[in-house]
């Protein structure tokens, strides 16, 4: 559906050009854009090589265990049914971290290994399970201690103070991932209560 949007717009923006005769402002504008969106990847791929070698170096020191062990209770409560030895756990608490340092481009290849894993526990139903809704809600309202990927896009762009989002993304983040959780218990417990 997403690519349909794209094509409508871009046929659209196209048909209003030549009908405006603005046509070389519009060519213009396509160039522009697709320099400054390999410029803007560029600098993208720098922060997110270093952050994934960070995460690298922390899984190597046991860092990384430390905190999937700090995080396995919370993780535990909010999917009881899946057993804590099981691959979907590691899965599930790896995400979470990777989400925690800002790093989403790493953290989907975890959740989506995440969600394969509690799709095999659902019994390869085609409905989601209460735990693959729970993970996506906490997916997308993920904490963010360091947003790593907002930070990289203000430096490209010269802010004055790149990392003074911190904050008012952490307290964003916080917010929406109890929210998350407390609609995703309260839509559980409903349907429960008319099951």
């Amino acid at each position: 559906m997403v690519n349909y949007i794209w094509v409508g717009m871009t046929i659209i923006g196209i048909i209003f050009g030549i009908a405006n005769g603005t046509m070389d402002e519009v060519n213009k504008a396509i160039f522009k854009g697709a320099a400054d969106a390999v410029t803007l990847c560029i600098g993208l791929i720098s922060i997110l090589v270093f952050w994934l070698g960070m995460m690298k170096i922390a899984e190597e020191s046991g860092l990384l265990e430390k905190l999937s062990s700090f995080f396995r209770p919370v993780v535990k409560w909010l999917f009881p049914e899946v057993p804590v030895r099981h691959p979907a756990m590691g899965y599930i608490l790896s995400n979470i971290i990777a989400n925690m340092f800002g790093l989403g481009n790493a953290a989907t290849p975890l959740g989506i290994k995440a969600m394969e894993q509690l799709k095999e526990l659902n019994g390869g139903k085609d409905y989601a399970s209460r735990s693959m809704v729970t993970f996506l809600a906490i997916n997308t309202s993920s904490i963010t201690l360091i947003p790593t990927t907002v930070i990289a896009i203000r430096m490209n762009y010269h802010s004055a103070s790149p990392t003074e989002i911190v904050v008012p993304t952490l307290i964003a983040t916080i917010i929406s991932a109890i929210c998350g959780i407390l609609i995703d218990r309260y839509f559980y417990y409903r349907r429960s209560r008319k099951g």
